[in-house]
């Protein structure tokens, strides 16, 4: 009687056992589940994110825009230095030294049949402000002296005697005569002066003769005057 009774109190609890394993299997199978269908509209909302990110209209156009800049750069790279060179216009005081620079190389050179002594005023009225500075300074006074003291005692040829001359024609210049430096009188003058020695230079010489190797330094320096003038002047 104790043994059967032992024997059906065993079968329930084996039974109520599988019973709990079952309910508990089917109890995480069922949070597991549940996680999954929970995790999937993350998932799904993540995919979204990504994919609105990998088309991306703004970063799209950053992208052509990109290689728009980029095109554009290789194609003004093989246009030369003329992009570069026409972006960078002469200005006023680039012009006067032009012509200051040039003035002083037609006094100097030779074979060309141009008056020089126009030279001096056109030199006085179109050298830059800094170079009018410095010779009615200590430095320019002192360097007159001693060209004169030179010019008293030695010969000095004619070519060096006129940078001496524009020397002391600006030391020794009034106020009332060196304002027409920044005038439009002033430039009138210097064009005149210009058009003046290159009609000297061209009408008393051939072309050919004006592009020899004797002549071609002072036919370039006429028309380097001659343009800075006509510049200064517009």
């Amino acid at each position: 009687m104790l043994s059967s009774s032992a024997v059906s109190l065993s079968s329930s609890a084996t039974a109520f056992s599988l019973y709990n394993t079952k309910r508990i299997v089917s109890t995480a199978g069922s949070r597991a589940s549940c996680l999954r269908i929970s995790s999937s509209p993350l998932l799904s909302l993540s995919s979204s994110l990504s994919l609105s990110h990998a088309f991306n209209p703004l970063s799209l156009r950053s992208l052509i825009a990109q290689r728009d800049e980029r095109i554009a750069k290789s194609r003004s790279r093989g246009r030369g230095v003329n992009v570069v060179c026409s972006a960078v216009p002469l200005t006023f005081r680039d012009l006067r030294w032009i012509s200051t620079v040039s003035s002083v190389v037609l006094i100097l050179a030779r074979g060309t049949p141009v008056h020089k002594s126009f030279l001096v005023p056109l030199f006085a009225l179109q050298a830059p402000a800094a170079v009018i500075a410095w010779i009615k300074g200590t430095y320019g006074v002192w360097l007159a002296f001693v060209a004169l003291l030179v010019r008293l005692f030695f010969y000095i040829p004619g070519e060096l005697e006129l940078p001496f001359l524009a020397l002391l024609l600006v030391i020794l210049s009034p106020y009332e005569v060196m304002r027409f430096r920044d005038t439009k009188e002033g430039a009138i003058i210097s064009l005149l002066i210009a058009v003046y020695l290159a009609y000297q230079h061209f009408s008393r010489t051939s072309l050919q003769k004006s592009l020899d190797q004797g002549s071609i330094v002072a036919t370039i320096a006429v028309v380097c005057i001659t343009i800075a003038s006509l510049l200064l002047l517009i």
